[in-house]
């Protein structure tokens, strides 16, 4: 797992470390000290941890005017024992919300499973983005599968063409304009 790097492809464009309203700014990294672990893996020092022993991410974009943020995940999304999702919403998610982002794209093909244990900050979320969405994009079929048996897929878009969107070959805005077309098609 420490060979798996957040996409660097677009830190021409965005880095949250140097963005004065990312939650993230002024953070440091390493290239050499690999000091977390997910399931006792070391994993690459550019991702960000958020507070959770299993779930890390990597703000890879933040466009403010058109209030998106695209975000990459890696690891074990785990609310049962260490409710990833309130560490998550409170912690990175209002911050960037109370900044006017109300589009998130979430991609997950890192994310391993997912463990449930109750729907409130999901809720919450989705209440808190009021005009705009959160698109889960390339998650495994088992950890959908999980969101849509326990029924909090309600509060997200994911599935279908979200599934197979080759993202990296898209520029940030690009990557948004193909992703809120598929969620518009969806809503309407």
């Amino acid at each position: 797992m420490h060979l798996i790097e957040p996409f660097y492809g677009w830190r021409n464009l965005y880095i949250a470390s140097e963005d004065p309203s990312s939650p993230f700014y002024e953070r440091e990294y390493s290239e050499f000290n690999f000091d977390n672990t997910v399931y006792n893996f070391y994993i690459h020092p550019q991702w960000d941890a958020i507070g959770s022993p299993t779930l890390f991410i990597k703000i890879l974009y933040c466009e403010y005017d058109d209030q998106f943020a695209i975000i990459e995940l890696i690891g074990e999304w785990n609310d049962a024992i260490e409710n990833d999702i309130m560490t998550l919403k409170r912690d990175i998610i209002e911050p960037m919300i109370d900044e006017g982002i109300n589009k998130f794209i979430l991609i997950g093909e890192n994310v391993l499973n997912f463990h449930y244990s109750d729907d409130c900050y999901y809720e919450e979320w989705f209440d808190d983005v009021e005009e705009g969405w959160i698109a889960m994009v390339n998650f495994h079929d088992h950890v959908i599968n999980e969101f849509e048996r326990i029924h909090i897929d309600h509060y997200f878009v994911m599935g279908g063409e979200l599934e197979d969107i080759e993202w990296r070959t898209y520029q940030p805005y690009q990557f948004y304009k193909k992703v809120n077309e598929l969620v518009t098609k969806r809503i309407s």
